[in-house]
């Protein structure tokens, strides 16, 4: 059954990027984007025209942080997905965003495949993160006892904890990328949460030395 695309929206300050963003979501069936706007004053006088089921803002503005601005959209729409986009991967930074109600964080520089998996994620899981974010949440996990997960897990936490890329870890195992994501999702779970978007609601409240 045909389902109509989702609506789209960008804040971004950057307009060398505009002509990307209309170029990476004309090859998405699933998803139209509906306009990209430098500001989050030019996104509100916009929104009520377009009413958009998703919203990639970035961070960084020159009227208002776009953390600090989703509260605006919320009051329009309490179900819009939001998904902050930012050059900073600084914990504190992304504990804030998923505290204001953040569905999702994405760090620069962005492409087709990085955009497509966001707002894949986003539908079906509800929350959507990096890999090098999520990197950084393998880090946290280490301090937990190292027989809380399998061999094969503790293998991809170790070399997640050394930069490695899903595809190098993959070379690494002997296993298909598809496989080590499926083993990083059964390391979200065994925090004792049942999806993504519970593992990021446990993340809000996460404080570590």
């Amino acid at each position: 059954m045909y389902q109509d695309p989702l609506k789209i929206i960008v804040i971004d300050h950057e307009r060398s990027f505009y002509t990307t963003y209309e170029t990476y979501f004309d090859s998405f069936l699933e998803y139209a984007l509906k306009g990209v706007y430098p500001t989050i004053k030019d996104a509100l006088c916009a929104y009520d025209h377009i009413f958009p089921d998703v919203i990639f803002s970035e961070i960084g503005l020159p009227d208002q942080c776009g953390i600090d601005s989703m509260r605006l959209f919320r009051e329009k729409d309490p179900e819009v997905k939001i998904i902050m986009l930012s050059n900073n991967n600084d914990f504190e930074l992304i504990k804030k965003a998923f505290k204001q109600g953040a569905n999702g964080y994405v760090t620069k520089p962005l492409n087709e495949r990085s955009l497509f998996n966001a707002l894949d994620a986003v539908q079906r899981e509800g929350a959507t993160l990096s890999s090098d974010i999520a990197k950084k949440l393998i880090a946290m996990f280490q301090r937990k006892s190292r027989q809380y997960f399998s061999e094969r897990e503790n293998q991809v936490i170790d070399y997640l904890s050394q930069g490695a890329t899903y595809k190098t870890i993959a070379e690494k195992l002997f296993v298909t990328p598809s496989a080590v994501n499926f083993h990083i999702q059964n390391i979200y779970l065994k925090l004792d949460v049942n999806s993504k978007s519970e593992a990021l609601s446990k993340l809000r409240e996460l404080e570590y030395a």
